[in-house]
């Protein structure tokens, strides 16, 4: 079983940057699909970006797509997501997720198909 530790969220100003962490625990983090998935007050968690355990496929929802880039590194056990540009819209509780299965397309947008999850971390985008 893996445990994910979100790091990196803050307080940035419309335009800014913030990079998020993601490290998890075990030695099978190179054969999980990793997602990003965010929250805002009021509405329901929504797919933000997602990295596929081989190739590093890379998907993204259309609202982030040219914004942010999602990123791994197996060695260090750690998803990374680079937020710039970013917009009051943004702001979020950010969870980072694990598919134990390593899949990809008709997969990694959905929330049901990931195994495990991280606290979360709060990013605020002011105007």
């Amino acid at each position: 079983q893996a445990q994910l530790v979100e790091s990196g969220g803050g307080l940035v100003q419309a335009g800014g940057s913030l990079r998020l962490s993601c490290v998890a625990s075990g030695r099978t983090f190179s054969t999980y699909t990793m997602g990003w998935f965010r929250q805002a007050p009021g509405k329901e968690r929504e797919f933000a970006a997602a990295i596929t355990r081989s190739t590093g496929t890379t998907y993204y929802t259309d609202s982030v797509k040219g914004r942010f880039t999602i990123s791994r590194d197996n060695a260090k056990n750690t998803v990374y997501l680079q937020m710039d540009s970013l917009k009051p819209e943004d702001t979020a509780i950010y969870y980072c997720a694990a598919d134990m299965y390593g899949r990809g397309r008709g997969w990694y947008d959905k929330a049901y198909g990931y195994h495990y999850w991280g606290q979360g971390t709060q990013v605020t985008v002011s105007s």
